[in-house]
């Protein structure tokens, strides 16, 4: 049996989520943000990944703190789940739709999320 690829619309409301979520990175000074596009992936856990770094765990803690606060006022809307905040290094953030993975850049070149979906359109947000 092929498997074929779901269809996936954008929608107002994820463009919103997302440029809520690149704002709040970006409001902390965020590093080597990419929004990675997975909706043409069939096998793909969400639409979209949005990934960025920080310098140490206080900072990759404060970029989270950051996006949580934006998408809420904005949006009033909070992650379903949240993984990764006891040490800081990698904090998932799942808002459905869109998953985003803040690193330590440790922990981002030992996982290589962007290697791993390298079949997803990538859009890098340059910095601020």
């Amino acid at each position: 049996m092929v498997s074929i690829p779901k269809q996936r619309t954008k929608q107002p409301q994820l463009e919103q989520l997302n440029h809520a979520i690149v704002e709040g990175i970006r409001d902390k000074k965020g590093k080597k943000i990419v929004q990675l596009d997975l909706r043409k992936l069939g096998d793909a856990p969400a639409d979209f990944f949005i990934i960025c770094e920080g310098d140490s765990n206080t900072h990759v803690k404060a970029i989270t703190d950051s996006i949580h606060k934006k998408v809420k006022e904005e949006l009033e809307t909070a992650p379903s789940h949240t993984e990764g905040s006891s040490n800081s290094k990698w904090i998932l953030m799942d808002y459905f739709n869109t998953v985003v993975h803040v690193f330590h850049p440790e922990t981002r070149d030992f996982y290589e999320l962007e290697h791993l979906w390298s079949d997803a359109k990538v859009t890098e947000f340059g910095e601020v």
